[in-house]
């Protein structure tokens, strides 16, 4: 049986990108410590106990997912932003983009009884629209409790990233991120995975935050889950993450709906959250955008 490459936390960029080109995924072993999870669950818990269970046979219907986490959880921004990762995700697609943006926040919890999800690709969310050439995902299942066969630890097909989509793997090829809690599954948009069974008798549960390429469409809306309002009284960094920048040249800006003359008619989304030089579109952060 196949098996997924660990990792210590501090492991180098070099070393993840080189496993994930490989393999597709690869585990970071014990991230977060106790407290870490301890805040997170105490943060998030209310949410997620108030979520329904999915209704259909995809989102499962003993599987609850949470979203806008960013606006919920303080730890969940500092997971968000956790540099091992930030600098993995922006050296594996950085082939792809100038700048890379938060695509999803989720808390996927398993609850007994759920049956094995069906083996996918997190690309075909762009559908037909994604060339085969370019990787548009960087993505992350950070395990909030352990991971183990019995409970559901997602399934994951090492080496499955340049298969056709119709290939169906056989049980053989298929392996279990299994994992302690605190640690992360990073993988990426190509690889081929899906959640487990469920057989235990207690909740699986993991936050999915995936990055993707500045200038695609993000899955979670994060203007409407993570609004201007909310946003300002973060830091720049993750206010650039959420997608309050300049995606690359001209990709993104926008006009404020104010009377003539009251707002510059061309800015960078970052307007709307911080001061920014508003003399040409996008100011500063336009240029920053363009020297990449």
């Amino acid at each position: 049986m196949p098996s997924l490459q660990k990792l210590p936390a501090t492991a180098s960029t070099d070393k993840i990108i080189d496993i994930i080109s490989r393999d597709g995924a690869l585990i970071l072993e014990d991230v977060l410590d106790a407290s870490e999870l301890k805040q997170f669950r105490q943060e998030l818990d209310p949410y997620m106990e108030a979520t329904e269970n999915g209704r259909d046979k995809f989102s499962g219907h003993q599987t609850t997912r949470t979203g806008s986490l960013i606006t919920r959880s303080a730890r969940a921004r500092d997971m968000v932003m956790n540099k091992t990762v930030v600098d993995a995700a922006n050296a594996f697609l950085a082939p792809y983009c100038q700048r890379i943006q938060l695509h999803l926040t989720q808390i996927i919890r398993l609850k007994p009884g759920q049956g094995k999800q069906m083996i996918h690709r997190d690309r075909w969310a762009w559908g037909k629209y994604m060339q085969d050439n370019i990787e548009p995902q960087f993505n992350t299942i950070w395990a909030i409790t352990d991971f183990t066969e019995e409970n559901g630890a997602t399934q994951v097909v090492p080496g499955s990233t340049a298969w056709p989509d119709d290939r169906k793997a056989k049980p053989e090829e298929i392996c279990q991120a299994t994992m302690s809690a605190g640690s992360v599954l990073l993988y990426s948009g190509s690889v081929f995975h899906s959640g487990g069974e469920n057989k235990s008798s207690s909740d699986r549960i993991g936050a999915n935050l995936t990055y993707t390429l500045g200038w695609l469409r993000q899955e979670e809306n994060q203007y409407l889950s993570c609004p201007p309002e909310l946003v300002r009284e973060y830091p720049t960094e993750l206010q650039d993450m959420l997608g309050y920048t300049m995606g690359q040249y001209a990709m993104g800006y926008y006009t404020p709906p104010e009377l003539p003359g009251k707002q510059p008619e061309c800015v960078s989304p970052a307007f709307a959250v911080r001061e920014v030089d508003s003399a040409a579109m996008g100011g500063e952060d336009l240029l920053d955008a363009t020297k990449q």
